[in-house]
């Protein structure tokens, strides 16, 4: 069958061929994810972002087939041996690893055993023995002693290798291989010698079995770790003998006169050839399969903690906590401009008290309304003196990353004149104003929400990352007159280059006035315009249409409803009964299609909504400071901090986070941590173990 790229597409997907080809045209005519995501939603059959990146993803994988297959038919064309059966086999191919299978026999590789054995002239004989109707093989084999072959064994043993390479390269064995393997092979490991004590942490698999099929991604990657690292020992392969008894069954014929021969080459094929190639190849896909669940548990949890609930454009006091060197103290004001920074200690004495008191005097002098203090060490002790000192609101900010911030580049541009210690804090205060903005100038791998982030494919989880950080800053909306340049990167359209032009034009002509004035920005063109308007707001624009979600190409259609309810576009903003009434305009909602229509009538009842919750103080229990104030059975308060197959750690106050096993999440069965927890989500919980010695928590939502 010679698929089209959408029938492939929808192979892969199960989405519609119509949907999946607008998106391969708009992808093509360079559309980003986003802008198709959120204005063409009635091309796509409103598509979300996830099935968009996929449809991309096989477009790009469809053609790289399609580029694969052309280069195995000419190369088979060129070696004279293409057959029309063949060429069908691979015209008809859609699958990447069969396509290897039949390309295999004419690829070029270092010299085998059989290929010694065909230019000994032996060929003839191994045909012979594949035929399986000739009895006579020893006394046939006299004929085939030449100078290279020194006698009827030999002979026979180089024709055997011939039989079991064609066994071996043969596609159907091979497919019907892979299939055993991936259902029935069982993965074994065991310590290597003398690595006892330096693979303490993996001696759950020490003497290890368990089927692939039913191994869980985080398993997996915890084996391959040890492998890698030299503490394991790891085979992987199904049952021998009932694997051998299929071979058999496929390639020794009933009345075989040369049974006795097959029945060692195909052992000899599957021993020596397919299955370390299968279990390579076995090995290779577990590791992939482990790989993509990985990137995507960090690019879950990365996207919940970007769209972290936001405290707004307030007036903050950041404390960067610490017991040596004093807390690093900012004041911030309401677009995180740093107005004022010095050292605190709250470590005893009259030390304590000044510092007490000069907390006081910073929120009087720069009105702070909030303060944020960063949750690493002492973080919880300062929090509760500060709270005794003051009464605006505290909150104990995620501070991972922060000190990566610190040394970048971009914190060296915005703070020239500032250590690393004032930065550090700065960054804790911005991200609780507005964690999005501040959390996408540090790199992703640096935040601490993955997963075995370091053994994955480093290329492939940047990428992924990246569209990761897309979506959310996309999602959200960006503000054109306050966002920096790595802000405005990210937005669709853009990138660094022309975000760095939009900065230099508001630099030097003051704030946008319109989304308009965007493309007197240097080399904005159409097509950017066209892809990043709609993500940035104006909210000091005449047009209050500038402040929403609302995008440009859609204003004549808005200007149009206006007119159908009677009143100014000012009137109708925020007037649901008259919002409503617009839904009569059926004529324009078939014209510009039923998604695009209701998101205007979105938009205009609450222009440039941000989707994320809002923000409450954090609260854990005051009795609870180590993990000797806890004992099993107790009930505690805590913070999900980081998602992984296998569960959840959680924040409970003191310097050890908790794990909450996927298995004590639900009474019910779950697949993922996901179904029933988000980042940062604030739960009740009850401690089920302690493990002193580890310093592990063990905690449980069961009752």
């Amino acid at each position: 069958m010679n698929w089209s790229k959408s029938a492939y597409i929808r192979q892969q997907t199960q989405l519609n061929e119509k949907h999946i080809d607008a998106v391969v045209k708009l992808s093509e005519e360079g559309a980003t994810v986003a802008f198709i995501a959120r204005y063409r939603k009635d091309n796509t059959g409103n598509m979300e972002e996830t099935s968009i990146m996929d449809v991309i993803k096989f477009s790009d994988e469809y053609d790289e087939l399609v580029k694969r297959k052309e280069f195995v038919l000419e190369s088979i064309t060129s070696q004279g041996k293409l057959t029309p059966e063949l060429e069908k086999k691979i015209q008809d191919c859609w699958d990447k690893t069969q396509l290897e299978d039949l390309y295999l026999p004419y690829k070029q590789r270092k010299k085998t055993r059989a290929d010694l054995a065909r230019e000994r002239g032996l060929e003839p004989l191994a045909k012979l023995i594949l035929g399986q109707r000739e009895s006579r093989i020893e006394q046939l084999a006299d004929r085939y002693i030449n100078q290279d072959v020194k006698d009827a064994e030999a002979a026979i043993d180089g024709a055997s290798d011939i039989v079991a390479q064609w066994i071996s390269d043969d596609a159907e064995t091979r497919s019907m291989l892979r299939e055993r393997f991936e259902q029935y092979a069982v993965l074994t490991t065991k310590v290597a010698k003398g690595k006892d004590k330096d693979g303490e942490k993996y001696r759950d698999y020490f003497n290890y079995t368990e089927r692939t099929a039913n191994m869980p991604s985080h398993r997996i990657m915890a084996v391959m770790r040890a492998v890698d690292e030299g503490i394991l020992k790891m085979s992987i392969e199904p049952d021998e003998d009932r694997t051998l008894e299929a071979l058999d069954r496929k390639w020794i014929k009933r009345d075989s006169a040369s049974k006795p021969f097959m029945l060692d080459i195909v052992k000899d094929a599957y021993k020596r050839l397919l299955q370390p190639s299968m279990e390579n190849e076995t090995v290779q896909v577990l590791f992939e399969k482990a790989e993509l669940e990985a990137i995507k548990v960090f690019a879950d949890n990365l996207q919940q903690l970007l769209l972290s609930s936001p405290l707004g454009s307030k007036r903050i006091l950041a404390i960067d906590p610490g017991i040596r060197t004093g807390c690093k103290t900012v004041c911030l004001n309401e677009n995180g401009n740093l107005l004022y920074h010095t050292v605190l200690f709250f470590n005893s004495g009259a030390e304590k008290m000044q510092s007490e008191q000069k907390i006081k005097e910073l929120i009087l002098k720069y009105k702070s309304e909030a303060i944020a203090i960063g949750n690493g060490t002492a973080g919880r002790e300062t929090a509760d003196i500060v709270r005794k000192s003051c009464s605006v609101p505290v909150f104990l900010v995620n501070e991972d990353g922060a000190s990566v911030y610190s040394v970048s580049e971009v914190a060296r541009r915005e703070f020239p004149e500032h250590d690393v210690t004032v930065r550090g804090a700065v960054s804790i205060g911005r991200r609780l104003m507005d964690p999005l903005a501040e959390l996408v100038k540090i790199d992703a791998k640096s935040i601490g929400v993955g997963q075995y982030q370091h053994d994955v494919n480093q290329t492939l989880l940047k990428k992924t990352l990246q569209a990761t950080v897309e979506v959310c800053v996309n999602r959200v909306g960006v503000n054109l007159n306050t966002a920096g340049v790595e802000l405005l990167s990210h937005v669709s359209g853009l990138g660094p280059a022309l975000a760095t032009n939009i900065v230099a034009y508001r630099d030097k002509n003051g704030e946008f006035k319109s989304r308009d004035e965007l493309k007197k920005v240097p080399r904005l063109g159409d097509k950017a315009f066209e892809q990043s308007a709609g993500f940035l707001r104006v909210p000091n624009s005449h047009n209050v249409l500038d402040r929403s979600a609302v995008h440009p190409e859609q204003y004549r259609n808005v200007k149009k409803m206006v007119e159908s309810a009677g009143l100014t576009l000012d009137q109708l903003i925020g007037n649901k009964s008259a919002i409503e009434k617009l839904n009569n305009m059926q004529a324009l909602k078939e014209e510009i299609g039923v998604y695009t229509f209701n998101d205007i009538l979105t938009e205009l009842e609450k222009p440039g909504l941000d989707p994320r919750d809002m923000l409450s103080e954090d609260t854990f229990d005051d009795h609870i400071r180590t993990m000797a104030d806890l004992k099993p059975g107790m009930k505690v308060k805590g913070i999900v901090t980081n998602l992984t197959n296998f569960g959840a750690f959680i924040d409970i106050g003191i310097k050890e986070n908790g794990l909450l096993h996927i298995s004590e999440m639900s009474d019910k069965f779950i697949k993922s941590p996901t179904e029933v927890l988000k980042l940062q989500q604030k739960l009740e919980l009850k401690v089920k173990e302690i493990d002193f010695e580890r310093k592990r928590i063990s905690l449980t939502l069961k009752v």
